[in-house]
């Protein structure tokens, strides 16, 4: 009787040979049984036969004695093969002889059955361990494999959790990143329009070319936009590098977590291959074959290590958006101070030159008006020395006629004395009058220089209120508002 689900038994090496004519002794009988061999071929074993199987069946069963009062025929007592009894007549055994063989083949049949029995339920008990043990085995392997599972489930988890927080952090200071390039941009049209101002006002002309306070503050501003610019600049090359860093801390994160990706899918295909599954082979010699690189520890350290390279990362990166922040406003609210103040002193040197250009206006108005009268007295005085000169002509005309009389007529009449009197008072008289005429042509001339030099700070003012309030002030009105300098538009 075959049990299913056990190894089919044993056969033997060849076919057990016919009863011989002449049975043998007893002894004879169980050195033969001894020497029979179970024959094992190759071709029987399977990848799920254990081999101890095969080496508890390849043991010779030792056969007991039949009977510890039967122990056999002594050698002396065997009736010889051939008769030398006479007549032709011979007998090979005596009937004890038979019944004893009878019997000593019943004992041995029985013996032998009982060894088989044995041996048949030590190897149900050895196939049952073996499968349990088995069983057992893979149970633990499984067991293990699904905890390992587990671990790489959860730094997977820990990677991710990670990994998005690194994206945003790094999205963040590129965001950081491009306000600060838009803000150092922003501070070219600034440094460029006080530039400019300087330039513009060296153009002042005359006693305006001085150094004031609006001049003062386009050059402190310009040394704080300078001063803005390399701060700017220095943090952009800080905020470049910690990008570099954070992509690389990125990259490490990426690549342990296709690293888990791949060994959880190698595992979890492990986890759920059985006996029944498809794909299974033999793999000679794999087991002697040690590949890894690293232990549970240092397994569970590599990755820990890279998620505190990117905690690390990210917390500089944070800090640094928090003082670039500080920086932008710093740095624009030091610019948009500096521009006030600049704004200001414009301001107030355009309300100063106005004030000086009015009073120049007023002083130039009252001068020509004064010139225009003083021409008008000189064009008097001229008339008054021209009707003088003619009131002249007449008295000495009439000293002269008088000079004339004959003889005795030349009398130092009243007449004489008063005609003598009105020529020398009509001298004094034009003396008097053209000394008054060159005092009024000298103050003319004065009033007309006069003139000149405030029509000349006249052009001058507005030289340079032009340049003030049209050209710098013009320029300055388009100023990026701090919206603009803090970058984020």
């Amino acid at each position: 009787m075959e049990l299913y689900g056990y190894p089919l038994k044993a056969k033997f090496n060849q076919p057990r040979p016919p009863p011989p004519k002449v049975l043998p002794a007893t002894n004879t009988v169980a050195a033969g049984y001894k020497n029979r061999i179970p024959y094992h071929p190759e071709s029987f074993s399977m990848p799920w036969m254990p081999n101890s199987y095969y080496r508890a069946a390849a043991l010779n069963p030792t056969l007991s004695p039949l009977t510890e009062s039967f122990p056999g025929l002594p050698p002396t007592k065997i009736v010889p093969f051939i008769s030398e009894r006479p007549n032709g007549v011979f007998t090979r055994h005596t009937l004890d002889d038979w019944h004893r063989s009878n019997m000593t083949n019943y004992k041995e049949s029985e013996t032998t059955r009982h060894n088989a029995e044995r041996l048949r339920a030590d190897l149900t008990r050895t196939i049952k361990d073996v499968c349990q043990q088995a069983d057992r085995t893979r149970g633990e392997s499984t067991k293990n494999l699904g905890e390992r599972i587990n671990d790489i489930e959860y730094w997977k988890s820990e990677l991710c959790i990670e990994l998005d927080a690194m994206i945003r952090e790094t999205n963040s200071l590129m965001d950081m990143q491009k306000r600060l390039e838009r803000a150092l941009a922003d501070t070219e049209g600034p440094f460029q329009v006080a530039h400019k101002c300087l330039l513009n006002r060296e153009k002042r002309m005359g006693i305006d070319l001085v150094n004031d306070d609006v001049e003062k503050q386009l050059v402190m501003e310009i040394k704080i936009i300078k001063s803005c610019r390399e701060r700017l600049q220095q943090c952009l090359d800080t905020v470049n590098a910690q990008i570099m860093c954070n992509k690389e801390a990125r990259q490490e994160l990426e690549k342990d977590l296709v690293d888990k990706q791949m060994g959880h899918h190698i595992d979890s295909k492990c986890y759920q291959l059985k006996n029944t599954s498809r794909g299974i082979h033999y793999f000679k010699g794999v087991e002697r074959i040690d590949a890894t690189v690293s232990v549970p520890e240092t397994w569970a350290r590599f990755t820990d290590n890279n998620i505190f390279r990117s905690q690390s990362a990210r917390a500089t990166s944070a800090k640094l958006r928090a003082s670039t922040e500080s920086l932008l406003m710093g740095t624009a609210d030091e610019m948009w101070r500096q521009f006030s103040k600049v704004n200001d002193a414009f301001t107030s040197r355009i309300t100063e030159i106005a004030n000086a250009k009015s009073k120049i206006q007023t002083h130039l108005a009252k001068t020509r008006q004064e010139i225009f009268q003083l021409e008008t007295k000189i064009q008097v005085i001229q008339k008054t020395i021209r009707d003088k000169e003619v009131q002249l002509k007449v008295a000495q005309t009439r000293l002269d006629e008088r000079t004339r009389r004959p003889n005795v007529e030349l009398c130092r009449d009243a007449a004489q004395i008063r005609l003598v009197q009105e020529v020398n008072e009509i001298n004094e008289m034009l003396r008097n009058l053209h000394q008054c005429l060159r005092a009024s042509e000298d103050m003319l001339q004065m009033l007309v220089r006069s003139k000149g030099v405030l029509e000349h700070d006249l052009v001058v003012k507005n030289n340079s209120l032009f340049i003030d309030q049209e050209r710098c002030m013009g320029m300055r009105k388009s100023y990026p508002s701090t919206v603009q300098i803090l970058g984020y538009v």
